[in-house]
């Protein structure tokens, strides 16, 4: 966790890039752990997931005149958008799917058992399986296992209730199971590398599910040309259903054009038989009118009216056809109780919004049937649907009304110009204009009746010949290659998946991380000065610090670091011959004892005269350390129970004296306070040249309030790793507190682990930089390797290990 500089303006920090990605370096191993872990996961997810193919086909639809549209000599507008959007429905509608899987070899499905998965075989058939007797809807479609025990015995394995039920048979011996008898004809012995066969009996519904959320439709831009594509766990499988989907697609749309001609001949039969009674009426009328009336011709001007006369009565007829024929439709579409699609096509009728709402309404009722597939009829989204029909059929029969309503206003005009006509008739003898009306009428009705019998043998010849309204452009082809999952694309997905979780593994331990490691996380906590930085010692240290290092390994790079802070000491409280240095720390376990052992012993090394206080009199280690006895010590000096000499040991150093804390006081603070021990330090200058007390951790309790204020240098010790950030505020909350500038920072156990370390470079300017010391962490390899330290240096294979 980075923190800033602790609110100094002459502190200029810098993202080091190089030191980032340091960082990252120093954990390779956790990287390179998450990318393998991230290999293997995806090696197992392509062993486990079965592959996914996919294939393609594509339709192209063609521009269609209904008979309808003939019939009323209308122009025929194609409307390519609502074309191709129905027609995707019609092919995911359940009449083509389940015609479609009609058409291959449903019964029955066999699988292959592995190891890690089942995976069906289609379209092998390793066993012959006669089906003897089989309820149509109620049967069993638990997963059989056959395995093979001699040349004439299997076993055969399945769930039952949820149990498992396994029996020995003989190969063309019936077996029943519940809704469905039959017998495995197999009669020769092969155990095929020992492999299991499956098999299971299904229903056309069985494969609905599977073949809709396969099939994806997309359209091809300004064309009349459907891609369809299937998607399965099988390639032949998907390739001979699309190829079964568009055949059952062409059948049903011949199937369906058929059911629309045979309507429109229907409809011409109605409007043809009344027509006929009106014809013959009429001849029969115009003949009795020319025998009794003795007229025979009609003049040059008789033949003009009569003319302009049937020209307006065969436009009213066709008016009124269409009026016929929108009766019609709205009647059929509001009494559809059963939701039948109408096969009527109204393209180009004289209003387009008719053939859009009959278009829309057909597609309805096609979704609905597709959702009645998956959802209760109760349900939200069959519900919504029969809403939008309900709408549909409202506005059918609104537009439908307001074409009447046009072709009422057209045949009031039409009438209009016939009555105009007529008026002329009166400069015509009386016998030849009802020769003229009865000669009209007979030829419209006759022209009318004639026109139908034509459509109606052309409507007939297109049901005899009729074609489907979409093409088969490419058939489905076999596709060995898998779409998913892709292999490489796995791999590198997860190479690249495991190397963020390395890396980001690494930034989340430094986000979580609130301990202090290095020497510029101090920096930036604190203004306090940081005396030196010991280095950690590589090799086991026993529980009560008895090995005194600085002296037992002189050339480790831990001595070295504590003759620097020894070196750092020397520039403290300078104009003092003699020398209090008080020690302490935040909390225990921050080796401030350690700290104290060492600096003290380094010190006598160059002929100072050193004696060492445990003046922590709560729960002082150090005399475990020099092996000094503890019944005697500070405790009982001021405490008025020993005299000075008593409690002042020699210890295995030359030059070094120590003074044990004695035993536990009820009073240890009052006793610090004391004359007595201001006194003792003062006596003790006059003898020694160090006087260096291990005071109890600041953080827990106030015994090292005194001896701070009396010491001549007061050094703060902060643990690597094991330090907590609010500790670098400690001294400085203390030099505030009681007006103190004798303190500095020790940082101890430094190991150089640049995971926690700082990525910001910081640049110190002005009067900030002359408030430290010289020191150094000893961080270059050059100085601390082989050549100077004496310690053992690493092996090739402990390459985990850190320097």
């Amino acid at each position: 966790m980075e923190q800033p500089a602790a609110g100094n303006a002459n502190v200029q920090q810098d993202i080091d890039y190089v030191k980032i990605i340091k960082i990252v370096l120093s954990r390779w191993y956790w990287v390179a752990s998450s990318v393998i872990i991230a290999l293997i996961v995806a090696y197992l997810y392509l062993w486990y997931t079965p592959e996914v193919f996919s294939t393609s086909a594509s339709l192209k639809f063609d521009e269609k005149r209904s008979e309808i549209s003939e019939l009323l000599n209308v122009r025929n507008v194609y409307d390519r958008n609502n074309k191709m959007q129905s027609e995707q429905f019609v092919i995911r509608s359940r009449d083509v799917l389940n015609n479609a899987i009609g058409s291959l070899d449903y019964n029955i499905s066999f699988y292959l058992k592995g190891r890690v998965r089942t995976s069906d075989i289609y379209p092998q058939k390793p066993l012959d399986i006669a089906i003897i007797e089989q309820d149509s809807v109620e049967f069993t479609q638990a997963l059989f296992e056959y395995e093979p025990i001699n040349a004439s015995t299997f076993k055969l394995s399945h769930l039952e209730n949820g149990q498992e039920v396994s029996k020995n048979y003989q190969h063309g011996q019936i077996i029943s199971v519940p809704g469905i008898k039959f017998k495995i004809n197999n009669s020769t012995f092969s155990k095929d590398n020992n492999a299991i066969y499956c098999f299971k009996f299904n229903t056309k519904r069985s494969f609905l599910g599977r073949i809709s959320s396969g099939l994806n439709m997309s359209e091809t831009k300004g064309t009349n040309i459907l891609t369809l594509s299937q998607t399965d766990n099988n390639p032949y499988f998907a390739t001979d259903i699309l190829n079964a989907i568009l055949r059952s697609y062409v059948s049903y749309d011949r199937s369906q054009k058929t059911i629309s001609a045979t309507q429109t001949i229907k409809f011409i039969d109605t409007l043809q038989q009344n027509m006929s009674k009106v014809v013959k009426a009429s001849g029969s009328q115009l003949e009795q009118f020319k025998v009794s009336n003795k007229v025979l011709d009609i003049s040059a001007a008789g033949q003009d009216v009569m003319k302009k006369l049937t020209d307006l009565e065969t436009e009213k007829n066709t008016l009124n056809l269409q009026g016929i024929f929108i009766n019609q439709l709205e009647k059929e579409i509001v009494g559809n109780k059963n939701l039948n699609a109408i096969n009527y096509n109204l393209q180009g009728i004289t209003d387009p919004m008719l053939a859009s709402l009959l278009t829309q309404y057909n597609t309805l009722l096609l979704e609905r049937e597709t959702a009645l597939s998956t959802f209760k009829p109760t349900s939200d989204k069959v519900q919504q649907i029969d809403k939008q029909i309900i709408d549909i059929k409202a506005a059918f029969v609104s537009n439908a009304q307001s074409q009447r309503q046009k072709n009422q206003k057209t045949i009031a005009f039409l009438d209009q110009q016939i009555a105009s006509i007529k008026q002329t008739f009166n400069t015509i003898p009386k016998a030849e204009r009802d020769l003229i009306n009865l000669q009209s009428s007979f030829e419209i009705n006759q022209k009318v009746y004639s026109y139908l019998s034509e459509k109606k043998l052309e409507a007939q010849i297109s049901k005899a010949a009729v074609t489907p309204g979409a093409t088969i452009v490419d058939f489905a082809l076999y596709n060995p290659t898998p779409i998913a999952p892709v292999h490489k694309k796995t791999y590198v997905s997860a190479l690249m998946i495991g190397l963020i979780l390395g890396i980001g593994l690494i930034f989340l331990v430094r986000m979580l991380n609130p301990f202090i490691y290095d020497k510029e996380t101090i920096e930036s906590l604190t203004n306090i000065p940081i005396i030196g930085v010991i280095r950690k010692y590589q090799d086991a240290i026993d529980e009560d610090n008895r090995q005194i290092l600085s002296i037992k390994n002189p050339k480790s790079l831990f001595a070295e670091s504590v003759r620097s802070v020894r070196t750092n000491l020397s520039f403290l409280a300078s104009e003092k011959a003699s020398k209090i240095v008080c020690i302490t720390s935040e909390i225990s376990g921050e080796g401030k004892s350690f700290t104290t052992v060492n600096l003290a012993s380094t010190l006598s090394l160059i002929d100072k005269k050193i004696i060492v206080i445990a003046a922590d009199l709560r729960r002082s280690k150090l005399h475990h350390t020099f092996k000094v006895n503890n019944l005697k010590g500070l405790s009982s000096y001021l405490s008025n129970q020993a005299e000075l000499a008593e409690v002042t040991h020699p210890t295995e150093v030359e030059n070094l004296m120590f003074i044990p804390a004695g035993p536990v006081p009820p009073n240890p603070s009052e006793l610090l306070y004391s004359d007595k021990m201001k006194n003792l330090l003062e006596s003790l200058t006059q003898s020694y040249d160090f006087v260096i007390v291990d005071s109890a951790p600041v953080g827990l309790v106030s015994d090292a309030i005194p001896l701070i204020r009396m010491a001549d240098v007061n050094l703060f010790v902060i643990r690597s790793g094991v330090s907590r950030y609010q500790a670098a505020s400690v001294p400085e909350r203390l030099s505030k507190e009681f007006n103190l500038s004798n303190i500095a920072i020790i940082l101890n156990a430094f190991d150089n682990d640049i995971l926690h370390s700082r990525y910001y470079t910081t640049n110190y300017t002005g009067s900030y930089y002359a408030n430290y010391y010289y020191y150094s962490d000893y961080a270059s390899t050059g100085y601390g390797g082989g050549y100077y330290s004496d310690e053992p240096g690493k092996k090739w294979w402990e390459f985990w290990k850190r320097k």
